[in-house]
């Protein structure tokens, strides 16, 4: 499935969420990453980032799609990682 995350973590925190979810997406922006994943990696995703996060503190969203298909992308501005790995 094809994932976009979104974080918003402490300070002290952003290294960690930064690498863990490098791990499985492509970095595209600050705190944006986006590709494609499967079902088990995602979960395994989820259960890294819990264990790094403060759920009181920090926020993480993943929007998901079966495809991309029906997906476009605007870049205004400066380009930065990851926009040529989207078909």
């Amino acid at each position: 499935m094809y994932v976009i995350l979104v974080y918003d973590v402490g300070e002290k925190r952003v290294t960690r969420v930064l690498k863990r979810c490098r791990k499985y997406l492509n970095w595209v922006q600050n705190s944006v990453l986006e590709g494609d994943i499967g079902d088990a990696g995602l979960k395994k995703l989820k259960m890294e980032l819990e264990e790094i996060i403060d759920p009181d503190a920090d926020s993480v969203i993943i929007y998901t799609s079966r495809t991309t298909r029906y997906t476009d992308r605007e870049i205004m501005g400066l380009r930065k990682g990851g926009q040529d790995l989207i078909i």
